[in-house]
């Protein structure tokens, strides 16, 4: 449904189609097409049509022994990502709130979904001088900032390049990386590093340390990273500040079952 200042539009056909779907419960994990078309009260034919084009994305699957259809492994795999998101945030709540207070920064968690970067918890530094408008739930270019490079690191290089190609650099500042290359060999410098810097690449003269969070399979499935401004922090300070980034992501990770 997308809502415009004039009037309402409705897709009839996604929204029975998620009908059909919501039709699926723990006691109804099963219908036949005379289920549905009766549940419904849709003709069977246009029952027909949606449960088909539903099974050829694996969001159904029929059974010929029984005739019936059930819920397909594309809604576990799509389960499977809220599922993680959630576990991230919750797991982390704690260590965020920690670290915000240790370095008294502004702390962010973050994930990839659906190619961009997606902010997922935040805690302000009530003593900041500054107040960073990035807000839960803001999403933005998966390259964006230590967050984003950081979750970029860890992929394929084929994937990255997806990536890049569907979202082209743009620079932010005049220190904002503007060449594959250029990302590329920072991505490259921040899996042997283990964590990311930026110096004014966001925001002119402020910095940003993010470190990644495993989960139990050892995949890196969020960041966590600070904000400060540049000047403020000598390089004694960064390096204490890398300390407590990376100790909060490896602490979330065991958290989340991470045996490395």
């Amino acid at each position: 449904m997308i809502k415009s200042a004039k009037r309402t539009f409705f897709n009839r056909s996604l929204e029975r189609a998620l009908k059909i779907l919501c039709s699926f419960t723990l006691e109804n994990r099963e219908w036949s097409l005379s289920e549905l078309s009766q549940s419904l009260d849709l003709p069977k034919s246009t029952v027909f049509r949606l449960c088909s084009t539903l099974s050829q994305h694996d969001f159904l699957r029929y059974t010929h022994a029984t005739k019936k259809y059930r819920l397909g492994i594309k809604l576990f795999d799509l389960g499977s990502v809220v599922f993680a998101s959630i576990s991230v945030r919750k797991a982390a709540s704690n260590h965020l709130t920690r670290l915000q207070r240790e370095t008294e920064k502004t702390v962010f968690l973050g994930v990839l979904q659906d190619d961009q970067l997606l902010y997922m918890d935040k805690r302000d530094a009530p003593k900041s001088p500054i107040r960073f408008t990035t807000e839960i739930g803001t999403r933005r270019q998966p390259y964006f900032g230590v967050l984003g490079q950081t979750l970029l690191a860890y992929l394929p290089k084929k994937e990255v390049l997806r990536i890049l190609k569907d979202n082209p650099l743009q620079p932010l500042t005049k220190t904002s990386l503007t060449t594959k290359k250029a990302l590329m060999e920072r991505l490259q410098r921040v899996r042997r590093q283990g964590h990311a810097i930026d110096s004014g690449e966001v925001i002119e003269g402020v910095g940003g340390i993010a470190a990644p969070i495993r989960d139990f399979s050892g995949q890196v499935v969020a960041a966590i990273g600070v904000r400060f401004i540049s000047a403020s922090e000598g390089k004694r300070k960064k390096e204490k500040l890398i300390g407590s980034v990376r100790d909060a992501a490896h602490k979330i990770s065991l958290d989340l079952g991470y045996k490395g």
